[in-house]
């Protein structure tokens, strides 16, 4: 059966003229046709897969952009529930979610509670993430630093959640050295109850963080890194690392110690390092996977099953809508995540906590647009292009 025709729209091109564009046909559009259903939520083997989520704001609620954050609780659990029925793991209450860019400690504190009551009913795996926000980024000392971080280390684990360990712009604006990183990390793995995630954020998200683990030498960084998970080995599950430097990530993942996993958090280089080498792959932990997640999840059982090849096929064609959404200034993102996840029909409105739609432009949205539909990832591509007329529409774009 011919699937029907979408009509198509005026999309702006980058020469600032109006050209038409036509969406994909809605039977063209399941995620990596063929192969395994990701949609049955059976466990992944061969790598663990988290997707960093995004909270869904409430657009009636009145707010201001340095004000608390207003999250629709009822939406934002749903699109948890989507990314547990593929199969993903929810990595919460992590920079996708907006920490520290209009999410403050309290609703990351709510959202944790929340998420995790959620996972254990539906049987979701779920980590989150443990942080000092609740500080200002400057004027702490290490005494505060560590009563932040055991704070919200004990909402994650009383929540009876896996811990992330994020970095912390308070540390790196306070600490002196690597050692002052390898006391403090140290004095924290050992209060843990069970292994954590360490996460090493770059710069490119968050510019506060520059010189974490002490230097910004990137070897001597290294360097620390290391001796903090060499010291408590058995107190690391793994460690994501966001640095966008796939050579660093492989050099790295090859000199941790046995048992110690590595979860990418490379959002230009995940299907290679998904992949693998013969010395070894890395499990994920991505905020790209947010949109990606029923694409990731049939990845992933493709390669469950040995195909490396076949896993490739279905995950290389994404790389190009992650770089364009992960761009320089790479912490606005979230904005691109959210704008798909509103045409993607998980939400009923592009509003996000602190404002934040506003962080990228018209013509980045409609690229945006443009390879996500490529790639087949709106289950209902009309609904997408729709919400596209209307988006063009407070943008003065009116279609002829």
């Amino acid at each position: 059966m011919t699937a029907a025709a979408i009509p198509s729209l005026l999309l702006p091109a980058a020469d600032g003229t109006l050209q038409p564009y036509r969406p994909r046909p809605a039977a063209a559009t399941t995620p990596g046709a063929g192969g395994p259903d990701p949609r049955d939520g059976a466990p992944l083997v061969s790598r663990i897969v988290f997707s960093a989520a995004h909270v869904v704001a409430d657009p009636f609620a009145d707010t201001t952009p340095d004000g608390p954050a207003a999250v629709d609780w009822d939406a934002t659990l749903a699109f948890r529930r989507h990314l547990w029925a593929q199969g993903l793991g929810v990595a919460e209450a992590m920079d996708t979610a907006q920490r520290g860019m209009g999410l403050d400690w309290a609703g990351a504190a709510e959202l944790i509670r929340r998420s995790a009551a959620e996972a254990r009913a539906v049987g979701g795996r779920i980590a989150c993430g443990v942080g000092t926000d609740q500080l200002p980024p400057r004027g702490a000392d290490a005494a505060a630093v560590r009563h932040a971080y055991e704070e919200q280390l004990a909402v994650v684990e009383s929540a009876g959640a896996q811990a992330i360990l994020m970095a912390s712009r308070a540390l790196c604006a306070t600490a002196r050295g690597p050692e002052d990183y390898r006391e403090l990390y140290g004095y924290l793995l050992r209060q843990a109850t069970e292994p954590v995630i360490l996460h090493w954020l770059g710069p490119m998200f968050d510019p506060a963080l520059t010189g974490y683990w002490g230097s910004e030498d990137l070897d001597a960084a290294t360097g620390t890194f290391l001796a903090v998970i060499a010291d408590h080995p058995d107190k690391v599950d793994g460690v994501k690392i966001s640095l966008l430097d796939a050579q660093r990530e492989i050099d790295l993942r090859r000199r941790l110690p046995q048992g110690v996993r590595c979860y990418t958090g490379d959002d230009f280089h995940y299907p290679e390092l998904i992949a693998g080498d013969e010395q070894g792959f890395s499990h994920a932990l991505l905020g790209i996977f947010d949109p990606l997640g029923p694409l990731a999840a049939r990845a992933v059982r493709v390669l469950d099953t040995g195909d490396v090849k076949g896993f490739r096929e279905i995950l290389d064609p994404t790389v190009e809508l992650s770089r364009h959404l992960f761009r320089a200034p790479t912490r606005f993102y979230k904005t691109g995540v959210v704008f798909l996840a509103w045409l993607a029909g998980h939400q009923e409105h592009f509003t996000m906590v602190g404002g934040l739609q506003s962080a990228r432009s018209l013509p980045h949205l409609v690229r945006a647009y443009r390879l996500a539909d490529g790639l087949g990832l709106f289950p209902d591509p009309e609904l997408a292009r729709d919400r596209m007329v209307r988006l063009l529409a407070l943008h003065g774009v009116t279609q002829s």
